[in-house]
């Protein structure tokens, strides 16, 4: 069974447009978990615009699934997880000012600062994960990097389906059986949706997890966020 960890970055960009708590962003995880996400994702970013540093503070007790955090393993957010100690990292190369991550790692132009990354995550018993896109020697050398799994970044995906969905999820299905064969979990995200999500869960052997935020709340707008999740999670049936 494929887990839904939903990303409530964009509820907390709701709320900080006002200035106040509403929505309330930890009543929305405790009720997404409600409704049976298996997990919660929140990507904290240093001008803290949508995420606060607090709030991922705030939801580790009550988070009650799993809690994964992703960003870029600067500093301070290193400081932040090692202290939270959620169950998943996902490390990912957004430069500060990145409205949302727009590609994976090249793995092996940075070995050594993601070897030793994944290394304090592992001393604390967080599991990792590197956000690669479909390139075979990035997810032979994230397994060398010591990474527990990969998160594969499925915006190529999501752009060629409405045209082509076999041709658009051919390279995943390769970069999947590359990474099992080196050992390494398979999660994916970007811009999978209820029109999409079904195909690439068909095709995909073994996917361990899907992180899914802007796509889902906008569903929720129409069809409330109980009916979403259920409909999400049919998808990964």
């Amino acid at each position: 069974m494929t887990n839904l960890s939903v990303n409530i970055n964009k509820i907390a960009t709701l709320r900080n447009a006002r200035g106040e708590n509403v929505p309330d962003l930890l009543k929305v995880a405790t009720d997404c978990e409600r409704f049976g996400a298996d997990g919660i994702t929140v990507h904290p970013r240093p001008d803290e615009r949508h995420i606060r540093r607090d709030d991922v503070y705030r939801l580790r007790p009550l988070v009650k699934t799993e809690f994964n955090i992703e960003g870029y393993p600067s500093p301070d957010f290193m400081k932040l997880v090692l202290q939270v100690r959620p169950e998943q990292v996902t490390l990912v190369p957004d430069a500060p000012g990145a409205i949302t991550s727009n590609a994976g790692w090249n793995v092996g132009e940075n070995m050594e600062f993601l070897t030793s990354i994944v290394d304090r995550l592992r001393e604390a018993g967080i599991r990792s994960s590197i956000f690669v896109g479909t390139d075979i020697e990035d997810i032979r050398l994230a397994a060398r990097a010591g990474a527990d799994r990969v998160e594969l970044f499925t915006k190529p995906y999501a752009d060629l389906y409405p045209k082509n969905p076999e041709a658009a999820v051919a390279p995943f299905v390769e970069a999947a059986h590359a990474a099992f064969s080196v050992g390494l979990g398979v999660n994916a995200g970007h811009d999978l949706s209820l029109v999409n999500l079904a195909f690439f869960h068909r095709n995909i052997p073994r996917l361990s997890e899907v992180s899914i935020g802007h796509a889902l709340i906008c569903d929720a707008l129409y069809l409330g966020l109980e009916k979403t999740i259920r409909e999400y999670k049919q998808c990964l049936k």
